[in-house]
């Protein structure tokens, strides 16, 4: 008995290894209905937004394809759930949605306070204020006593009070409940500016308002919104996917992989580092019950993370918003992946 125990226990530690990482309740779920359930909004242009054909495009929208192309193989396998600012948060508690990929600020309260959590940020904004050119209006302090319509279910409105009692002005806050019916005040003149993410009212500016020329976002930013997809705390096999997907596509850009070139590279490349990634060396995709090749799928599908923000609301797309902030370190910005390995 005591020569058979070594090798009884070096049998189980080697079954052990052997076993693949257990992919957990919700991709569970994912697998077994062949869809992923992705909350977006009802519709911001560089975000998350139906085209004329009914196909959603976006940042957010991206980053579900990447997750379907990791998870289920095939980018294509999303149900979109368009929700507003006061759905978002219930559909997911509910499990009416796998993930909320929809411009939703991380904040201590509903990272913590909700039963949610957040699995990074894909986008760096702040609160910002539109307004009509001929209102002459260059600065959020020029505001002071003016209308500002709201949307409700957001952190605008209690960002506009501390912004206002901080710089001892007033504002007199109009709410809406949706999107919609924020833009038909604020176009027909019931309220003088509207607040809200500066990049939204880049979208709302570039989209919905019939004359660009004649709006203006102003330069002031009166907050910090780093915005990011969130899950149902309590699943972290889930948590680490969508953690390491928005990752993954920040390591593929810093490496130089893009939708375009993957192919060669993959076959051609001797870097350790990028073997790893594109799943030609060791897997790094066994730890979260994925394959090997979940990141070469990914960025054949939706490109990295530069690409995603080129064409969404880059220079080039109808928002025309400058990489800053959003950039990666080494070209001045803060988006940073850890090591995949």
């Amino acid at each position: 008995m005591r020569k058979l125990l070594p090798s009884l226990l070096l049998s189980i530690a080697t079954l052990c290894v052997a076993l693949p990482a257990h992919a957990g309740k919700t991709v569970d779920a994912i697998r077994a209905r062949g869809q992923l359930a992705c909350g977006v909004s009802t519709g911001v242009a560089g975000f998350s937004a139906a085209d004329s054909k009914g196909e959603w495009r976006g940042m957010d929208v991206d980053v579900c394809r990447a997750l379907a192309a990791a998870v289920l193989k095939d980018p294509t396998k999303v149900r979109w759930s368009p929700l507003t600012s006061q759905q978002r948060f219930t559909a997911l508690q509910s499990g009416e949605i796998d993930i909320l990929s929809r411009n939703t600020t991380w904040t201590l309260g509903r990272d913590a306070g909700q039963g949610l959590v957040y699995a990074g940020y894909v986008f760096i904004d702040g609160q910002g204020f539109l307004v009509h050119k001929r209102s002459g209006v260059t600065s959020a302090k020029q505001l002071n006593g003016a209308e500002i319509c709201v949307q409700t279910g957001t952190t605008t409105e209690r960002n506009l009070a501390e912004y206002a009692r901080a710089n001892k002005i007033q504002f007199k806050t109009l709410m809406f409940e949706n999107l919609r019916a924020v833009l038909k005040a604020f176009f027909s003149g019931r309220c003088q500016a509207f607040t809200a993410d500066a990049s939204a009212l880049a979208s709302i500016r570039a989209n919905d308002s019939g004359k660009p020329e004649d709006y203006v976002v102003l330069p002031d930013r009166i907050s910090k919104e780093p915005l990011g997809p969130v899950v149902r705390r309590g699943d972290e096999d889930w948590f680490s996917i969508v953690r390491w997907t928005v990752f993954a596509l920040l390591e593929a850009e810093e490496r130089g992989i893009t939708q375009a070139n993957v192919d060669l590279i993959r076959d051609s490349t001797s870097d350790p580092a990028v073997m790893r990634l594109l799943g030609v060396s060791e897997d790094v995709g066994k730890p979260l019950a994925l394959d090997k090749e979940w990141v070469y799928r990914m960025i054949k599908a939706v490109g990295n993370y530069g690409e995603i923000f080129e064409r969404n609301v880059g220079p080039n797309s109808l928002l025309q918003l400058p990489r800053g902030i959003n950039a990666l370190p080494r070209d001045g910005g803060v988006m940073y992946s850890p090591p995949l390995r």
